[in-house]
């Protein structure tokens, strides 16, 4: 049984005529004919009924209809990832991130990622978490980095890592030597917090309220480096993503551990479910995944 046969085959019974079945195959109309005939006889069953110009399938072409089309799309699939793999190094990958997230998690991934794919374009999306999480869903994103739960059928979600949260301090601050600090000592502390309309700035309001620990807010901000600049002058505390601390190389700032368990936000991998991706996208997932998985 030869690929070739199971196309005309395939043919003749949606054409259910061997003259259109011919024409659509580019092929003679006997050859076609005689390679139907040296099928049925290889199979040792009939397939088709002729029914004057019009044929019809019998239980046997049935049965082999649809082993053939399963086969031949199975085929056809693989030719198409084979090509996608072979050009893996091209191509655009269109990532989003959350605010307090994409200067700290993308420029390494972006880094190694223009090494090893140099034709390949990428577009970053920086913004709030709730218009990630839609252009992930709507489809104008591959990837996005955001932060757990993200509670939504439409999206998978893959944990990545725990970012923790330390408090970032003026290098002379009283607790900048300490090497794990108390929350009742941060508390203590003029606080610079990160406004809650982002998840962040909610999530270390919710840590400290939870501990019964109310914050002597001095000052909040909608972006990190406006706090860590206050932090410099000495202007209060706060507490920072470490992704952020490490990506920090001012030397008037330095950052401390928490005492017990330390409070984290669970980074993700999100994208939409069930969208098939390119050779080049699933290329930078794999990089994310190297650079930040624990």
């Amino acid at each position: 049984m030869e690929m070739h046969q199971l196309r005309y085959f395939v043919a003749v019974a949606e054409e259910r005529n061997f003259t259109r079945a011919a024409e659509t195959c580019s092929v003679a109309q006997p050859s076609l004919s005689q390679q139907i005939i040296k099928l049925e006889k290889e199979l040792g069953h009939k397939l088709f009924d002729r029914l004057g110009r019009q044929v019809r399938l019998t239980d046997a072409g049935r049965l082999l209809y649809g082993r053939a089309t399963s086969v031949l799309e199975g085929l056809e699939s693989t030719r198409e990832e084979l090509a996608e793999l072979a050009g893996a190094g091209r191509g655009r990958v269109s990532v989003g991130a959350m605010l307090t997230a994409a200067p700290y998690l993308l420029p390494p991934v972006l880094k190694a990622f223009g090494r090893s794919h140099p034709e390949a374009e990428v577009i970053v999306h920086e913004g709030m978490t709730d218009r990630v999480l839609e252009e992930c869903k709507s489809g104008a994103l591959d990837l996005a980095l955001l932060a757990m739960p993200v509670d939504d059928d439409q999206l998978h979600v893959e944990p990545l890592f725990e970012d923790e949260l330390l408090l970032a301090v003026h290098p002379k601050h009283r607790l900048a030597t300490k090497k794990r600090v108390t929350l009742e000592d941060v508390m203590a502390e003029p606080f610079i917090l990160l406004d809650p309309i982002h998840c962040l700035g909610k999530q270390v309001l919710s840590y400290c309220l939870g501990k019964e620990c109310k914050p002597r807010v001095a000052c909040r901000s909608s972006q990190i480096l406006t706090v860590q600049e206050l932090v410099a002058l000495d202007y209060g505390v706060s507490l920072l993503p470490a992704s952020a601390a490490a990506a920090d190389k001012s030397k008037s700032r330095c950052y401390v551990s928490l005492c017990g368990a330390s409070p984290s936000r669970s980074i993700a991998l999100v994208w939409r479910r069930n969208r098939v991706q390119s050779g080049v996208v699933k290329a930078f997932a794999d990089e994310i995944r190297r650079r930040w998985t624990s």
